[in-house]
């Protein structure tokens, strides 16, 4: 069995995409060639919070999953059967959900957006000997414990710090200006800790030009961050770096706003301020933040195609994060069971863990696992709101825009 992927070599031809797919594709949709060499469909348990405080962007991860099948089937890869579950936000839940998932006949498990709720379905999944492609979660440990079924094409936090500060860097680089200070503010949940904790371990290595004057911790479910904001305008720092979700990344902006602070730039690290919600609620006070984040390159050729399907079943939807993910963990499922040519658990692990996809959308020069099943050579972006839209600052190779810098003062937005 050869290590590569053969996707890359079908020319696609078609652009239909299958929309409202909630109990999956059935192999009778498929070529017969495909389905008939492959047997049934692979059953894929698709776990995200649907509800509960993380719901908008587990919804926006679902839109992923419903584009799909259309492009799976055009790349010449087998059918899968799409068995949702809600994880509703809460870590107990989550794990709970993938037991059900497993006891209903789900052959491989994907999910869950945040790190607390995919540590729980990891054990889960390696307990029961059942892969589990871990779509998006940040948190190292979920990778270091040794696992034979877990498998995490999405970068851990160090390295979308070691990309932040690298991109940054690139960015200061171009603009021919940098600040001198900055104060963080960081949502006290398991991705916000943990990025909390890797820039100070991480920061003093990479020799950026400013310093971190203050670091405030926040409750991602607060209704209010005025006292935070005050806290850190106070500070005197020029730079506010974020790590946030998406309702505090608004109540955030708002409170910018309202305390009338003009920082030279909001540097996010993380989700919330390039979400389709943030950009739509806040009009042109949406304008300007860079997020330094797992992203695409909208060069790649299958980017396009991703992005075609999604404008063409979601319209005015932004490509995201959240669709790319979720969209590459379907094609690593995809594409092992085309190569295990089984639905068997070990098997699929197996040809999982030998995974070399070059044909995808994220940055680097592909989709493949090193020992502890981590794709570590991932790159992350620098991406800049503009006018509703998104655009690609760095790195170089997966750019499509120079930045506007420094930030636009809220009160002379019109």
């Amino acid at each position: 069995m050869k290590n590569k992927s053969h996707m890359g070599k079908k020319s696609v031809t078609r652009r239909t995409v299958t929309e409202g797919l909630g109990a999956g594709v059935l192999a009778g949709l498929v070529p017969f060639n495909i389905a008939g060499a492959q047997g049934a469909a692979l059953k894929v348990g698709v776990l995200l919070p649907r509800s509960g405080m993380q719901a908008g962007i587990g919804q926006d991860c679902q839109r992923g999953v419903d584009i799909a099948p259309g492009i799976l089937k055009d790349l010449g890869l087998p059918p899968l059967q799409i068995i949702n579950a809600d994880t509703e936000t809460n870590v107990d839940v989550a794990r709970s959900r993938a037991e059900k998932l497993i006891n209903d006949g789900a052959q491989l498990l994907i999910g869950a957006f945040d790190s607390g709720q995919s540590t729980a379905i990891a054990q889960v999944a390696e307990q029961k000997g059942i892969p589990y492609v871990i779509n998006i979660a940040a948190a190292p440990p979920i990778t270091e414990q040794g696992y034979k079924f877990v498998f995490r094409n999405f970068p851990t936090g160090p390295m979308i710090l070691r990309d932040a500060f690298l991109n940054q860097k690139e960015i200061f680089q171009i603009t021919g200006s940098a600040p001198k200070t900055a104060v963080m503010l960081h949502v006290n949940d398991t991705y916000g800790t943990s990025i909390q904790k890797g820039m100070a371990a991480m920061f003093p290595k990479f020799d950026l030009p400013y310093k971190i004057l203050e670091e405030i911790a926040y409750d991602p479910g607060a209704r209010d961050l005025s006292v935070e904001i005050a806290k850190a305008k106070a500070s005197g720092a020029e730079a506010l770096i974020a790590v946030s979700r998406l309702n505090d990344a608004i109540l955030l902006t708002r409170e910018l706003v309202k305390q009338r602070w003009n920082p030279m730039a909001v540097l996010s690290i993380g989700p919330g301020w390039y979400e389709d919600q943030y950009l739509k609620t806040l009009g042109k006070l949406s304008d300007g933040p860079i997020s330094l984040v797992p992203w695409y390159d909208p060069n790649k050729r299958v980017s396009k195609i991703l992005e075609a399907a999604l404008a063409k079943s979601y319209p005015g939807v932004n490509m995201s994060t959240n669709h790319v993910y979720t969209f590459e963990a379907l094609l690593i499922a995809a594409d092992a069971y085309k190569r295990a040519g089984s639905a068997d658990p070990k098997a699929l692990a197996d040809a999982i863990r030998t995974t070399n996809i070059t044909d995808n959308v994220s940055p680097g020069p592909g989709i493949l696992f090193d020992a502890k099943g981590q794709n570590d050579k991932l790159k992350c972006s620098a991406i800049q709101n503009r006018g509703g839209k998104l655009v690609t600052l760095a790195p170089k190779e997966a750019a499509n825009a120079k930045p506007e810098w420094p930030l636009r003062p809220y009160d002379k937005r019109g």
